[in-house]
């Protein structure tokens, strides 16, 4: 699994940030790449990454300002002439069905997928049996969501060593116990499954926030995550003007992140008014309050 993030910028994209859009790819998992907002100019910075568009299978919005949005009608067409068959799913605030099927129906666009698109309505946005993704209003003067997305625990690995001690070959029979299932050996030992499975390994937590202020509510989103990618669209010395933009700074984010009692934080959605040698200091004001804060730049990988 891992982070690409294909825009970082704020507001406006400049020449070293694009507006926002961070892929989360899941090839091994999944098969898929799920995308968290889409920019003006996403589906080019795309082009310069190892993502296809084939392989996108939803869309997260987060809220619905231009710096976030503006970049999906193009991609959604562009996904039909890359191949793209797989049905998509586009999931955001209330308003983002009509901004998408204006925009197509306009712009007499047909996709040759099919797509489904969900406005939000209750904190459970999708679930299935390996992957859960809740939700939590955040503080922005328009509808913005912070986004949790739950992997499922995975089964603790087979004592292969302790079923050959007692004569257990591997086969289907490992099958069946890795199951938890109690099986009787043609020697007559009986093998429960359930004690040859070490624990299960705890599924990772990934928190990535729309613009907001520092709100209680964060907490939800982030609570004991693996990662949190959280705006800093300004520094330490910018908080009133944070405030009244309903945005929020580097030791916002960072005292965020410690009190959620994350392991790593990301900063994004960065001010044109930095340019890139004053990533380090950004960076740095993070790292006084959460040590292991990093700060994303276009086309950066994270790994998780």
């Amino acid at each position: 699994m891992e982070l690409i993030f294909l825009g970082t910028g704020a507001g406006v994209p400049s020449k070293g940030r694009n507006v926002t859009a961070i892929a989360l790819t899941m090839l091994n998992e999944r098969n898929s790449i799920w995308l968290f907002d889409c920019g003006e100019a996403t589906q080019h910075q795309i082009l310069r990454s190892s993502i296809r568009l084939s392989k996108l299978e939803k869309i997260f919005i987060t809220h619905l300002h231009g710096d976030h949005i503006f970049g999906l009608p193009g991609l959604l067409s562009s996904r039909s002439f890359q191949g793209g068959d797989t049905a998509l799913t586009v999931y955001g605030p209330m308003g983002i069905a009509n901004y998408i099927r204006t925009s197509l129906v306009v712009s007499g666009t047909h996709l040759k997928y099919p797509l489904e698109i969900v406005e939000i309505d209750g904190e459970v946005v999708f679930e299935d049996a390996d992957f859960k993704v809740i939700c939590r209003e955040l503080d922005h003067g328009i509808l913005s969501y912070g986004y949790r997305i739950e992997e499922a625990d995975k089964p603790g690995a087979l004592d292969a060593a302790g079923l050959s001690a007692l004569g257990v070959k591997p086969g289907p029979i490992f099958k069946e116990l890795k199951e938890g299932k109690t099986i009787t050996l043609e020697n007559g030992i009986v093998v429960d499954g359930s004690q040859f499975i070490g624990p299960a390994k705890k599924g990772r937590i990934i928190s990535i926030f729309g613009d907001t202020r520092a709100t209680e509510s964060e907490l939800v989103i982030a609570n004991q995550a693996d990662v949190i990618v959280h705006e800093a669209t300004f520094g330490l010395e910018m908080g009133d003007m944070a405030g009244e933009y309903m945005h929020s700074t580097t030791v916002e984010a960072a005292n965020l992140a410690k009190k959620a009692e994350a392991k790593r934080l990301i900063i994004t959605h960065i001010s044109s008014r930095y340019s890139r040698e004053d990533n380090s200091e950004l960076v740095s004001e993070c790292r006084e309050i959460f040590p292991n804060t990093e700060i994303a730049t276009d086309f950066a990988i994270f790994e998780l």
